[in-house]
């Protein structure tokens, strides 16, 4: 056994929020068997993957592996840790396990798919385990913004490794298991070699706040209201969406869910057993011979999404029901950096419409579902590992991470996607770096980032386009002269002449001036008539466009 190691490799989620994906591996170099932990998505934007549907781990690595690959770890039914199942799981092909609600979510990511709902198994939480190669498994409950959240015990022949998963200390949960502090003292007993451990809050400095204590500022921000209320929050925080329920119905509200995400969540909780007494909630078609001042709808949308109910309501109507001057929308939720350009946008629009807005910059409204500084001090000193491995964090987090665990005496080592570390000795070391990166889902397929196809997507956006044709005879002459169309340019250029008439006429010069080499040539015509192309744009209306030429020969 001295030549079998331990290894960890992260393949998304380590330098970034979100695409969680962690490799776990035992036996000799090279030789490892493997299992993975959590596979999940992150989100497009306009600015830098427009078009783009989501954002999935390149899991090339271990696609090339899948015959050392034993199975398929959730730890919970967030899009960032469960979201690509359905996407990736055939390149793979590993039995995948989770808890009761995890994989109720993970089986209709894989209907979605078309794939087998069998696939993903359900496991009891620990002292149960999952036995699967040289590992032992153990889900153990962790309190976190979605049902039955969990960290996992992974047992070697070389030690145990903890992986925290997603996780805040909150013994008041609302919904779901209360953070249990002799539970996560067993775990460390044995003795930990490595904790892998969520980093996302490690800048917030206080203690984190119960979901408990969000409910009496809700429920008083309600009574209080004298229009229509509408909240927004994850749909996955089931937990805040009873919050708002039960604040409805003690104000005397009708209580309305808006939003397939939103009500699917409901749903999967209670036909798991999370959920048992969510109130009795109106149809769309109910809701709209409501009296506004006695509804409230709790929608989807909270981070500004443009198809989520939130953002169709801002524009004008959603299934029948508008907002109106002196109703009040919440945002029970936190902004995720990169979209709060969204989030204003459907304010402002609210804003416009008399609606009055309240967001969470109160803290009123809102508590995160990962721990603070000092809650991840507690969860070290409770596991006590001998090596902490910071995850689930942008560079700057897992860094600081680092720090924490060092201001405490504890040893703490940075690694990034792509870093394989081994964890079986008493000093971590990198041993391989592996290439990681980015796989889109463009409508129904998957391409690499590096393929080009987004830069071109963004070129076009940023530079328009155009489309030069020509027609040369058998005798290789000119048939008629070059036309263009143009796409994304302004149709004028600076002598108030259309500027495709400037294009064609530098087109038509260029072929009149042309020698018999470049006209008897595809490549150098094209090269030519792009060129000529990109100038006279350039001269007209300041612009360098993405130019696609079309030479058609007579036979």
């Amino acid at each position: 056994m001295s030549g079998e190691r331990i290894i960890y490799l992260p393949l998304g989620g380590a330098g970034e929020i979100g695409m969680n994906a962690y490799v776990y591996g035992y036996g000799k170099p090279g030789e490892e068997r493997l299992i993975l932990v959590d596979l999940g998505v992150t989100f497009p934007d306009m600015d830098g993957t427009p078009g783009v549907d989501l954002i999935l781990p390149d899991i090339s690595w271990l696609k090339e592996r899948r015959n050392r690959l034993d199975a398929i770890f959730i730890t919970h039914a967030h899009e960032d840790h469960v979201g690509a199942i359905g996407h990736c799981w055939e390149e793979l092909g590993a039995p995948v396990y989770a808890r009761a609600f995890t994989a109720h979510i993970a089986r209709l990511k894989m209907e979605d798919a078309g794939l087998s709902p069998e696939i993903v198994r359900t496991v009891s939480p620990w002292p149960e385990t999952v036995e699967v190669g040289p590992f032992k498994i153990g889900f153990v409950p962790i309190s976190h913004s979605i049902p039955e959240s969990s960290g996992l015990v992974i047992d070697t022949p070389k030690g145990r490794v903890v992986h925290s998963g997603d996780f805040k200390i909150d013994e008041t949960p609302v919904v779901g298991e209360p953070f249990d502090r002799a539970l996560w003292e067993e775990v460390g007993k044995p003795g930990v070699k490595a904790l892998i451990c969520d980093s996302t809050n490690v800048f917030s400095g206080h203690a984190g706040r119960s979901e408990a204590t969000v409910g009496p500022e809700i429920e008083t921000l309600v009574r209080e209201a004298t229009g229509m209320v509408v909240a927004t929050t994850f749909a996955s925080n089931v937990a805040r969406v009873k919050t708002l329920a039960e604040a409805a119905v003690r104000a005397g509200r009708s209580v309305c869910l808006l939003g397939r995400a939103m009500r699917r969540m409901i749903e999967a909780s209670i036909k798991t057993g999370v959920l048992a007494d969510f109130p009795t909630v109106v149809s769309p078609e109910e809701a709209t011979q409501i009296p506004r001042e006695n509804l409230m709808l709790i929608v989807t949308g909270s981070q500004g999404e443009r198809r989520a109910a939130s953002a169709q309501l801002a524009r004008g109507k959603y299934q029948g029901l508008t907002m109106a001057e002196g109703d009040l929308f919440l945002f029970s939720s936190k902004t995720i950096p990169g979209n709060e350009r969204g989030v204003i946008q459907i304010m402002n629009a609210f804003s416009e419409q008399g609606v009055d807005v309240v967001d969470d910059s109160s803290g009123k409204y809102h508590v995160s579902g990962h721990a603070n500084r000092p809650d991840l001090e507690t969860m070290h000193a409770l596991v006590n590992p001998q090596l902490l491995v910071p995850m689930h964090g942008e560079h700057r987090h897992l860094r600081e991470h680092v720090k924490v665990a060092g201001a405490a005496g504890r040893k703490g080592v940075l690694a990034v996607n792509g870093m394989m570390m081994d964890l079986s000795g008493n000093e971590p070391t990198v041993v391989e770096y592996v290439e990681t990166g980015r796989t889109y889902l463009d409508g129904s397929v998957k391409i690499g980032a590096l393929d080009g196809i987004v830069r071109d997507r963004i070129r076009m956006a940023l530079n328009g386009h155009v489309i030069v044709t020509v027609i040369l005879d058998e005798e290789d002459e000119l048939l008629g002269e070059p036309w263009c169309e143009i796409m994304g340019l302004p149709e004028m250029g600076r002598n108030n002449a259309p500027l495709v008439d400037a294009l064609e006429e530098d087109l038509s010069q260029f072929i009149g001036r042309a020698g018999d080499k470049t006209i008897t040539d595809d490549d150098k015509l094209e090269e030519g008539l792009r060129r000529i192309a990109r100038q006279t744009t350039q001269n007209e209306i300041g612009k360098k466009p993405e130019v696609t030429v079309v030479i058609s020969r007579l036979a």
